[in-house]
C-alpha cells in the first residue's frame, strides 16, 4: 500500500537522523502497566500493556493424563488468540503464523528457564495437573511478544495451585502460589537501516527489515531466541543486544513487581 511505504520512507529517515517518531530513545520501552489478578475466576491473570498494545493471559489447570514418555510429569500448554477486534488485520479462524509463533516464544522461554517445576505437577498414577496459559491480544500498536511475555509471567507470578481432592480439582480451594524458579521476559529488537531499536510502535514494525527477540531470566540467562525477517544480523550488533536485553530485563521484572 502506498500508505505504508509513506509510512517507512518517513520512520526510515527519522532513524537515519537519530531520532524516533514519538522522540524516544533507540532502546527505550513505552510506558508499561502491569495488572495482576485481573481476571477473578482464574487460577492466575494479568493484563500487561506497553503503549497502547494490551495483552490478557489467564492460566488454568486441569487433571490431564500425562504423556506416555513423561509418565511423572504435569502439562504445560501456552495458547494465543488473535481477537479481531485487536487490529483491522485479525481475523477469525483458527491460528495463523503469527499466534503460533507468539505462543511458542512464550513457551520456549518458560520452559527454557525451568521455570516450573513440572513434577511437582503428579498427582497420581495416570494423573497429573495441566496447566495452561492462554493469551488474548486486546489492542494491537506493536511489539506484542513482549508484551505477551509480560502478560503471561503476570498471570504466573498471580497463580495459585488448586486443592486436589477425590480424583480431581476443587475450584476456589488453594494449596498456595505457584513456585517459579525466575522471571523470565523478552525484549523485542527491529532494525531500520543500521539502527537496532527496542519496543518498535506500528510505523517502526513496518519499517522494519527483521525483528530478534531475546527471551531472559534471573542471572544473565537467555533463554529462548527468536528471529523474524530478513535483515542480517552482525556479532557487534548482537553483543549490543544480549547487553542491552539483560539491562532490560531489570526493568521489566521491576515492573511485574508492582
Amino acid at each position: 500500500m502506498i500508505l505504508d511505504q509513506v509510512k517507512k520512507n518517513f520512520i526510515q529517515q527519522k532513524i537515519q537522523d537519530g531520532e524516533r517518531e514519538d522522540g524516544r530513545g533507540f532502546f527505550d520501552y513505552r510506558p508499561i502497566r502491569i495488572q495482576k489478578g485481573f481476571v477473578p475466576n482464574a487460577e492466575g491473570s494479568c493484563l500487561a500493556q506497553i503503549g497502547d498494545t494490551k495483552v490478557l493471559c489467564g492460566v488454568k489447570f486441569d487433571v490431564m493424563a500425562p504423556f506416555a514418555d513423561r509418565p511423572e510429569e504435569g502439562v504445560f500448554m501456552t495458547n494465543a488468540e488473535f481477537a479481531p477486534l485487536a487490529h483491522p488485520d485479525f481475523h477469525p479462524g483458527p491460528p495463523n503464523e503469527d499466534s503460533i509463533e507468539l505462543a511458542r516464544v512464550v513457551d520456549r522461554g518458560i520452559r527454557s528457564a525451568e521455570l516450573l517445576d513440572v513434577k511437582n505437577m503428579f498427582l497420581e498414577e495416570g494423573k497429573v495437573l495441566g496447566l495452561f496459559v492462554d493469551l488474548y491480544i486486546l489492542d494491537h500498536e506493536g511489539n506484542l511478544m513482549d508484551t505477551a511475555a509480560l502478560a503471561a509471567m503476570g498471570a504466573l507470578l498471580d497463580t495459585k495451585v488448586p486443592k486436589y481432592e477425590g480424583g480431581k480439582i476443587v475450584r476456589n480451594e488453594f494449596l498456595g502460589p505457584l513456585k517459579l524458579s525466575d522471571t523470565v521476559v523478552t525484549t523485542s529488537f527491529e532494525r531500520i537501516g543500521s539502527q537496532i531499536i527496542v519496543d518498535a510502535a506500528p510505523a517502526e514494525e513496518t519499517a522494519s527489515s527483521g525483528r530478534l527477540t531475546l527471551g531472559t531470566a534471573d542471572g544473565d540467562l537467555i533463554c529462548a531466541t527468536q528471529k523474524s525477517g530478513r535483515a542480517g544480523i552482525t556479532r557487534p550488533q548482537y553483543d549490543e543486544m544480549m547487553d542491552v536485553a539483560f539491562q532490560k530485563h531489570g526493568e521489566l521484572a521491576d515492573a511485574l513487581k508492582g
